[in-house]
């Protein structure tokens, strides 16, 4: 089991994802725990403040490290098994290799930062790593929160129900997935592909592989530069190659 604990000023956000889908199924099935520790229990005076103006100047404000590392000793007391995360996006990029790294630890605690982002003493001897999940800047850390996550329970073994579900997502062996198809088998003269039907799952399989090749290969071929192909996806390039060429010469 991952216990997840969310540091955040806001933990009324991550109450819908605590309530729904397969983070809720994982919860009610003891496969992760999930709770929030609001930043502002741990800031002084009567306004909970949590922010202030940057030393040097500058628009925006910055987290006030006394609430930050108050609410982060408290978390890691409470799960000292735990790695701490700050969402960040100096940090490295979250990607499934990523989710599969942050899947092997007891737990996580995410910190949710805010404003223009937190005071840099924070990070000096209570942060583990920094995250970022793209490169973009969002209004605060609660929607990478929410997103690492949700990819991270989906690699728990059972999370998903299926048994190799987690392992046939994009990503999970360095491929996009291959389309799929349900019922109606023809939605507006659009028919499922015929070997989908056929029953033989040797030829849906060889199927599904060329089809995941051709979608990285059209939408993100660097994965496929970064790749060790096998005998057979070699097999499938080499036969795209010859079909190529012949429709050029002819």
């Amino acid at each position: 089991m991952i216990n997840f604990t969310v540091l955040t000023i806001f933990p009324t956000m991550f109450s819908l994802l605590w309530d729904y889908g397969i983070i809720k199924r994982a919860i009610d099935r003891n496969i992760i725990s999930a709770s929030t520790i609001n930043i502002r229990d741990f800031a002084e005076g009567r306004h909970r403040v949590t922010d202030d103006r940057p030393y040097g100047g500058g628009c925006g404000m910055v987290m006030k490290p006394e609430p930050l590392a108050g609410a982060i000793r408290a978390a890691q007391k409470k799960a000292p098994s735990s790695k701490t995360i700050l969402m960040t996006p100096q940090g490295r990029v979250f990607d499934q290799r990523v989710a599969h790294e942050l899947a092997s630890f007891d737990g996580l605690i995410l910190i949710c930062g805010r404003y223009e982002g937190v005071d840099e003493r924070v990070c000096y001897d209570l942060i583990d790593d920094e995250i970022s999940i793209g490169d973009y800047v969002l209004t605060g850390g609660e929607l990478p929160a929410m997103v690492i996550i949700d990819a991270v329970t989906r690699l728990i073994p059972d999370a998903l129900g299926g048994v190799d579900s987690a392992e046939k997502d994009s990503f999970s062996d360095g491929l996009l997935e291959h389309p799929h198809y349900t019922r109606p088998r023809i939605f507006e003269e659009a028919n499922v592909p015929d070997v989908l039907l056929s029953g033989n799952h040797k030829e849906i399989e060889k199927w599904r592989l060329e089809q995941s090749l051709i979608n990285t290969f059209l939408k993100r071929r660097t994965l496929l530069e970064k790749r060790t192909l096998s005998r057979q996806e070699v097999d499938i390039l080499e036969k795209w190659c010859l079909e190529i060429e012949k429709i050029i010469h002819s």
